[in-house]
């Protein structure tokens, strides 16, 4: 009876759940919540590496499929529910998020590293609040988290297999129900129960308190606060504002004394200017302190790769601080603290035996790996780091900064900065190719490419593209175009196997030289690079080796010109990136119109785009005759 004063806000309300989760209708039924149920049409393609924090990537997620169902109503009939609750549930487990298996493997995999393992489910929780004015709609978002600790108990492979082939995971996130047979997997829990289960029922009840019972101003006098959900006694009576629009309602003071109401305010007012409560002050400013610290975060990353710690612990039992210190030649105070803020970031775990790589760790950041980014992160650390310190001067003068950074004027980029010497060589070739190894496979699918036999990866490096074309095409040639030096040091990266016979290396430099005679040509991440004068040179020298129906694939990072609130958060990196060029190098981002543009200069029309997912864009065009 007590939730019926919080839940009865909402009695005389069109309330949609934008969600098709049958345990998620049954939480708010069983609380006497009315409401329809539309699920929602969004996909949930958020890019995870652009938020900070997992539950940021839950709330966002659960705020665009509410927005993206009150959006569809309203173009339906013209007028939007009152109000869309929208909920998104994650697991997350050594710095990985796991949502819904796609399949049985996937499930199977989820749990094992869940066995034995305490995790984090978040809930984020987005309540909009709708309103029509000439047929344009309005609304207004709340929008809140819980975290809940789950434990598993150490699981045999038999009982996993045994609880995948019930059926009962592959609808859930993390790949269990707590509420159902999943229940037996787990061995203690810390926090909200139902949060698990998929909504965090108490925390949105005092979200509805903090919407629709602002505080009065005796309240703030006796410094009540609303920490728990109150009493109901403690609400006015609802037929006060029942009806009262979908905005939420605001207590009607006619009742009360005009007077007193008066004598009240003036009083509350003084004693507000002398006592200020926690209501009173403005929000703690997380992320703002999480921007502002930023840096030091990555500079514990890159000081942890560049002492190889992620290598030293890979696929090994847990080490003390101690012992790690003394294998990288470092102090042990110093060794912990590095070690600790790296378990805090997601990249460790530690227990009582000691330090351990979390999945991540072991696939990205130890140097061996196949997806390795260990050399991204040395470019990173060696070079743009010290670029950046000289962002004013970049920003002021619009040009980049390795004059500075060198002390001497650079006359060719690539060769007096990335190629000075083979060991800056063999770096900037680590960085691309762990880059280019993370978006190979969907470059090479973006598109169907099966009817050409042969292509030119033009500015291809280590022939990482190269490899995945050859992988998905098995009737296509591909020859890696790139400068002497590199050419001398890109089979090397190369391992053995059946794409080694489609793959061949031609040096020269683009240019100058004549390229190789292919049906399509491949420039990923190549343009940005270059002003307008050398892409235009470049993209002639392409056109003069392409006949009628050759293609021309372009990967790049497209520049959105106008953002939506939804989507600034996505092209936060878009955005670096184009500021990162400001300081390293001569060129620029640019949008699909002026790519566009560019192709058409030279010939090229016909064109498709993709979204790769994450930051990158996939342009394919095709050569018309003159």
């Amino acid at each position: 009876m007590l939730l019926c004063p919080v839940i009865g806000k909402l009695l005389h309300k069109r309330v949609v759940l934008a969600s098709a989760s049958p345990r998620r209708q049954e939480i708010l039924s069983n609380a006497g919540l009315r409401f329809e149920v539309v699920p929602s049409k969004f996909k949930e393609k958020l890019d995870k590496a652009s938020f900070a924090t997992p539950y940021g990537y839950a709330m966002e997620t659960a705020k665009q499929k509410a927005l993206e169902v009150a959006n569809r109503m309203h173009q339906k009939d013209l007028r939007a529910p009152d109000v869309v609750i929208g909920a998104d549930t994650i697991v997350t487990v050594g710095g990985l998020i796991l949502e819904k298996p796609v399949d049985k493997q996937d499930a199977y995999r989820m749990l094992s590293r869940l066995s034995g393992r305490e995790h984090s489910v978040f809930t984020g929780v987005a309540i909009v609040h709708c309103s029509s004015k000439d047929h344009q709609l309005d609304t207004t978002v709340s929008e809140f988290y819980e975290e809940t600790k789950v434990k598993f108990s150490e699981l045999s492979e038999e009982l996993l297999w045994e609880y995948v082939h019930s059926g009962e995971p592959m609808d859930k996130a993390g790949g269990y129900g707590i509420q159902a047979l999943g229940g037996m997997l787990v061995e203690s829990i810390h926090g909200d129960f139902l949060n698990v289960v998929g909504f965090p029922l108490n925390h949105f009840c005092k979200q509805l308190v903090k919407l629709y019972y602002p505080p009065r101003p005796e309240d703030l006098r006796r410094s009540v606060k609303h920490d728990s959900i109150p009493a109901a006694d403690t609400f006015e009576d609802l037929s006060d504002v029942e009806g009262g629009g979908s905005e939420p309602a605001q207590r009607d003071a006619s009742s009360r004394d005009e007077k007193a109401e008066a004598g009240e305010a003036g009083q509350a007012a003084a004693e507000a200017e002398c006592h200020r409560t926690r209501e009173t002050l403005p929000p703690f400013p997380t992320r703002l302190l999480e921007l502002i610290e930023g840096f030091m975060l990555s500079k514990a990353l890159f000081t942890a790769c560049k002492l190889k710690v992620f290598d030293l612990l890979k696929d090994e039992a847990p080490q003390k601080a101690v012992d790690i210190a003394s294998k990288v030649d470092a102090s042990a105070c110093g060794t912990e603290r590095l070690l600790d803020i790296c378990a805090a970031m997601g990249l460790l775990e530690k227990t009582e035996q000691g330090y351990s790589n979390t999945e991540t760790a072991n696939v990205y950041l130890a140097s061996d790996g196949e997806y390795s980014l260990h050399g991204f992160i040395m470019h990173n650390n060696d070079l743009t780091w010290n670029l950046f310190t000289y962002l004013e001067f970049a920003i002021r003068e619009g040009t980049n900064q390795h004059h500075r950074a060198l002390g001497k004027k650079v006359e060719d980029l690539f060769q007096d900065v990335y190629y000075q010497s083979p060991e800056t060589r063999l770096r900037f070739m680590r960085a691309m190719h762990g880059m280019t190894k993370l978006t190979a496979c969907q470059v090479a699918t973006a598109f169907n490419l099966s009817h050409f036999s042969s292509a030119c990866d033009v500015g291809g490096c280590t022939g990482a593209l190269a490899r995945e074309l050859a992988r998905e095409y098995p009737r296509m040639q591909v020859t890696v175009f790139d400068l002497p030096d590199i050419i001398e040091l890109a089979a090397h990266f190369q391992p053995p196997g059946p794409q080694a016979g489609q793959i061949h290396f031609a040096a020269g430099d683009f240019f100058r030289d004549p390229l190789p005679s292919a049906e399509l040509y491949v420039l990923c991440r190549i343009l940005h690079d270059w002003p307008d004068d050398k892409v235009h040179k470049l993209l002639s020298r392409v056109a003069d080796s392409c006949k009628p129906g050759a293609g021309l694939l372009l990967v790049e990072t497209l520049l959105v010109e106008t953002l939506l609130d939804e989507e600034k958060r996505v092209a936060q990196r878009t955005l670096m990136q184009s500021l990162n060029m400001l300081v390293q190098t001569e060129g620029k981002k640019r949008s699909l119109g002026e790519y566009q543009c560019l192709l058409e200069v030279h010939g090229f029309h016909q064109v498709q785009v993709v979204h790769l997912g994450g930051v990158l864009d996939a342009i394919l065009a095709t050569k018309v005759a003159p």
